[in-house]
C-alpha cells in the first residue's frame, strides 16, 4: 500500500532538507536550460539552505506562505508564495517556488502544495522556466494561462502566468 503523501507548513529546521530538494529539483528539471556552472556548483546546497534559513526565519518574509510536501518521513517537495514584489501588480499573491522530485511527478503532491500555498480565491502569478512544458501544461491544469510577459534571467528564458480571478 503507498504511502499517502502530506503537506505541512515549513519552518526554520526545515531549511537544509528544503535546500537538498531544491537543488535535486534543479538538477532533475533544469538540466540543459539553465548552465552547468549553476547546477554543478558545489556551493549550490549551502546557498540554497542559507536562503531557506533566511525566508523561514526574517521577519521580512512573514506573509510568505512556505509549506513542504512528504511522502512518509522523506520530503519530496517544496513550495513558496507571497504577497508580489510589486504594489502595482493585479494579483495578490506571486508563487515563488514550487518543486516535487522528478519520482513524485504525477502523483499530486504539486497540486497540494500549491492549494496549501495559493488559496482557491487568491489571484496569483508566477515565473516558469521556458521550455519547461511539463511544468507549464501543470499549471494551466489549475488555472493558469501566460500573459504575453518574459524575461530572460542567468540565460534562463522564463514565461510569466497568471490566474486572475
Amino acid at each position: 500500500m503507498d504511502i499517502p503523501v502530506t503537506v505541512r507548513q515549513a519552518g526554520v529546521g526545515d531549511a537544509a532538507e528544503m535546500a537538498r530538494i531544491n537543488v535535486r529539483s534543479w538538477r532533475e528539471t533544469y538540466r540543459g536550460v539553465m548552465g552547468d556552472h549553476v547546477l554543478d556548483d558545489p556551493d549550490l546546497p549551502s546557498v540554497r539552505e542559507r536562503f531557506w534559513t533566511t525566508i523561514l526565519s526574517d521577519e521580512r518574509y512573514g506573509a510568505n506562505r512556505v509549506a513542504v510536501a512528504e511522502r512518509g518521513s522523506e520530503m519530496i517537495g517544496i513550495a513558496m508564495a507571497g504577497p508580489p514584489q510589486s504594489s502595482e501588480s493585479q494579483w495578490g499573491t506571486h508563487l515563488y517556488v514550487l518543486y516535487v522530485v522528478a519520482a513524485e511527478h504525477g502523483t499530486g503532491a504539486g497540486a497540494a502544495l500549491l492549494a496549501a500555498v495559493v488559496g482557491p480565491d487568491d489571484s496569483a502569478a508566477l515565473w516558469v522556466a521556458d521550455p519547461n512544458p511539463r511544468a507549464q501544461a501543470f499549471y494551466r491544469k489549475h488555472g493558469f494561462v501566460a500573459d504575453g510577459m518574459e524575461t530572460v534571467d542567468d540565460g534562463v528564458r522564463e514565461i510569466r502566468m497568471v490566474c486572475l480571478l
